[in-house]
């Protein structure tokens, strides 16, 4: 089985650290995520879409049906850029 490496950067970490703070019911649900998608990011639950327009080139997964993770595939790499963790105001 492939497995990705999921890449943390500064400014994701940072947005990351604040949104744990604001929606701790949500911890276990994240880290399940996270160990899903270093697994198998097509993962129906997942439910990966990439997007259009102005962030096209980037997908997003879904942590619940309000608040999703924007990502970018490091294909060469098979690595997972983490970009922003939030609402759907985060498009």
């Amino acid at each position: 089985m492939t497995k990705y490496r999921l890449i943390f950067t500064d400014s994701y970490l940072k947005r990351e650290e604040r949104f744990l703070k604001r929606h701790p019911e949500l911890i276990d649900r994240y880290k399940k995520v996270l160990k899903l998608l270093e697994l198998n990011p097509n993962h129906p639950s997942l439910r990966l879409h990439k997007f259009k327009g102005k962030l096209s080139g980037k997908y997003s997964v879904s942590i619940t049906m309000s608040y999703r993770i924007i990502l970018t595939f490091a294909v060469t790499e098979k690595g997972i850029v983490l970009i922003d963790v939030g609402s759907h105001d985060i498009y």
